[in-house]
């Protein structure tokens, strides 16, 4: 072409969670059953959505109003309701004007970073969400920085490196929590996410807070907002969904809760520039949004949460229980969300290291790709093509640790306890074998 019409950054959208799929695709038709544990979808994995919630969205669908356009920033009585949610918690306190509706926090975040000037670097976690490390990479043009989550002290945030990069890095203008963790599961109390807003203060950083997960939280501490730590001074937002919730994946409806805007003139021409961007799509799905107060008003919505997450610690403590005692492996339970990830240690893993695949085609098929990649993803490759596990490594999440991560969401407890104990026999095989 007479011009080069691809972004700088293109090479930096990669979606590991999604792309190990083609894969899996692939050996099911060469006659290999596979268990998807590569994805936070409940409704794929057998979760049936509660007979209450689906009367509610029938009963809108049959309103005319459902079916047409709502307001840019979202629908407005949906708004208020929620900005009054927020400000029932204490702490900071916002406006109906302060929320922001999107087709899905993808869409969010891809406007998020899409919108912002590209010198402009937002510092996340590692290991990483791929939509985040892939849509800030991508927007900049450049790796992704991170700082490290500990698995050694439950995945906690290291205050010091977070620090430390942001004082001797003037680029970051931002740091991004994701509390409950995608994909370690960890969950952030009060006081680690206030010395995360005293060094925003200090160095004038806005705060991005990722809260998919809020209400799948079975930690001690229980669901903690951005809203009721963030203080007065910092500006900041915080990224919400029904996706995981209700669960209502499909809906792809998700919203930005905006604190502080006011405070500094370039966030809030930052924020108007979300908005008019918005504003040249009209607006996001009407149904959903409307949905909302309906169900999170309903008597019912308390105790459809509690029984989840009840649900989802028990798998979090047998995943767990199968695991751990597994020489070579790292496991911390997790606190929230839908995931568990599992570390190699290190130096224990390396590219002769093989499962038995019966399947001559599958074997024939996979081969080539273990070639020159990483440890982790040698493993998860073999594991899939053995097993028909489909699971993802750690090092696609931005992190230079070995590791994976299998989701909790297999319905069937008998093959809840399969997937968990097939891993644990092909780790302690992979483990105890080299072969030239």
């Amino acid at each position: 072409m007479r011009r080069n019409i691809v972004h700088p950054g293109a090479d930096e959208l990669i979606y590991e969670i999604r792309q190990i799929v083609g894969v899996g695709k692939q050996l099911e038709k060469l006659g290999i059953p596979i268990t998807w544990e590569n994805i936070g979808d409940p409704i794929q994995k057998g979760e049936k959505v509660v007979p209450w919630i689906k009367e509610i969205v029938s009963n809108l669908v049959q309103k005319d109003v459902t079916w047409a356009y709502t307001a840019t920033q979202g629908a407005e009585d949906t708004r208020k309701f929620l900005a009054e949610k927020v400000n029932e918690r204490g702490g900071v306190q916002i406006t109906p004007d302060d929320i922001l509706f999107f087709n899905g926090l993808g869409d969010a975040v891809a406007k998020i970073f899409g919108f912002m000037r590209r010198e402009a670097r937002i510092l996340g976690p590692s290991p990483a969400y791929s939509t985040y490390s892939s849509a800030e990479a991508a927007h900049s043009g450049y790796e992704h920085l991170t700082y490290e989550l500990n698995p050694d002290n439950n995945w906690m945030p290291d205050i010091q490196d977070i620090e430390n990069k942001v004082r001797y890095n003037d680029s970051i203008a931002g740091i991004l929590l994701i509390n409950p963790d995608n994909p370690t599961g960890a969950v952030y109390n009060k006081d680690i996410m206030r010395e995360i807003v005293k060094i925003c203060e200090k160095y004038d950083c806005i705060l991005i807070c990722d809260e998919t997960y809020a209400h799948v939280n079975y930690s001690d501490s229980g669901s903690i907002h951005l809203s009721e730590v963030i203080g007065d001074k910092v500006c900041g937002m915080a990224l919400r969904s029904i996706s995981k919730e209700l669960p209502w994946p499909g809906s792809r409806c998700g919203w930005i809760e905006v604190f502080n805007r006011k405070n500094d003139a370039l966030f809030e021409r930052y924020i108007k520039t979300l908005l008019d961007a918005k504003m040249l799509e009209v607006c996001s799905t009407t149904l959903p949004q409307m949905a909302i107060p309906e169900i999170y008003a309903s008597p019912k919505f308390i105790a459809h949460l509690n029984e989840r997450n009840r649900k989802y610690k028990e798998r979090a403590r047998k995943s767990v229980s199968i695991l751990e005692g597994t020489k070579g492996i790292k496991v911390v339970e997790p606190k929230g969300g839908f995931f568990l990830t599992v570390l190699f240690e290190p130096g224990v893993l390396n590219d002769k290291m093989s499962l038995q695949i019966t399947n001559p085609a599958a074997r024939e098929y996979i081969q080539p790709m273990l070639k020159n990649i990483a440890n982790d993803r040698r493993f998860v490759l073999n594991l899939l093509a053995s097993t028909g596990i489909c699971v993802v490594p750690i090092s696609s999440f931005c992190c230079k640790k070995d590791g994976f991560r299998v989701t909790l969401l297999e319905e069937n407890p008998e093959k809840f306890d399969w997937v968990f104990t097939t891993i644990r026999d092909s780790i302690q095989t992979y483990l105890g074998q080299v072969r030239s």
